[in-house]
C-alpha cells in the first residue's frame, strides 16, 4: 500500500509569527511530499528486485528506502509535536514528562539548553531528537544527520526538531539558532507527553 502525505494538523499560517505560513507549505507540500514519493519508489524497487531475483542494487535502494522513510516519518512527528503558540504551544510540560525531564538533565531549563545547542550544532542537515531509551528507562536527546545517521536503535522519538535549511531559511536565514529559539514557542509539549506514556506502556 503506498504511503500518502498527510494533511497538516493546523492551517499553513497557524505557527506564525514563529514559523512563516510560507515555509510551511513549501515544507509540507513539496519536501515532504518528495520524501514520500522517494519512499514509495525505494519500496517498489525493491518489490521488483525480490520478484525477479536481481539483487544488484540492494544496497543503492536499501539506502534510498532508509532515507526517504526517516524523512516521511519523522516529518509527520514535526508537524504533530508543534501547536500554534499559546493554543497547544509553548510553555513548559508537565505531569510524568516534567519529572523525567527533570531526573534525566536536572531540570528543564537545562533541558532545554541541552536540547537546543544539539540542534543548533547538527553538521549540515538533520534532526534534534528527544527520545525514550527503553533499555536505559530514560530520556536521551539525539542528533540526527541526514534523517537516518547519529540515531539509536530501539529508541521512541517523542519531540523533534527540523533542522534542515528548508525548515527556516525563508524567515531566518542562516540564523539557525534564531529559528529553534523561536521554535519552543510552538513546541506541543501534549503531543510529546502522550507519546512517552506511550513509549513506557
Amino acid at each position: 500500500m503506498a504511503h500518502e502525505l498527510l494533511p497538516l494538523p493546523y492551517e499553513y499560517n497557524a505557527l506564525e509569527p514563529h514559523i512563516d505560513e510560507q515555509t510551511v507549505k513549501l515544507h509540507h507540500d513539496l519536501h515532504q511530499k518528495a520524501y514520500v514519493d522517494g519512499l514509495n519508489n525505494a519500496e517498489k524497487k525493491l518489490a521488483d528486485a525480490r520478484a525477479a531475483g536481481d539483487y544488484a542494487l540492494v544496497k543503492h535502494w536499501s539506502r534510498e528506502l532508509a532515507f526517504h522513510g526517516s524523512g516521511v516519518f519523522l516529518h509527520e512527528f514535526y508537524w504533530q509535536n508543534m501547536a500554534p503558540a499559546g493554543k497547544g504551544g509553548g510553555g513548559e510540560p508537565t505531569g510524568e514528562l516534567a519529572e523525567q525531564i527533570k531526573t534525566d538533565f536536572g531540570s528543564f531549563d537545562t533541558f532545554k539548553k541541552y536540547f537546543s545547542a544539539a540542534a543548533v550544532a547538527v553538521e549540515g542537515s538533520g534532526w534534534a531528537v528527544l527520545a525514550w531509551q527503553p533499555q536505559g528507562k530514560q530520556l536521551v536527546i539525539l542528533q540526527s544527520e541526514k534523517h537516518q545517521q547519529l540515531t539509536q536503535w530501539g529508541v521512541v522519538p517523542l519531540m523533534v526538531c527540523d533542522v534542515w535549511e528548508h525548515a527556516y531559511y525563508l524567515k531566518y536565514q542562516n540564523k539557525r539558532a534564531a529559528y529553534v529559539e523561536a521554535w519552543w514557542n510552538v513546541a506541543n509539549w501534549a503531543d510529546a507527553a502522550a507519546r512517552f506514556a506511550q513509549a513506557r506502556g
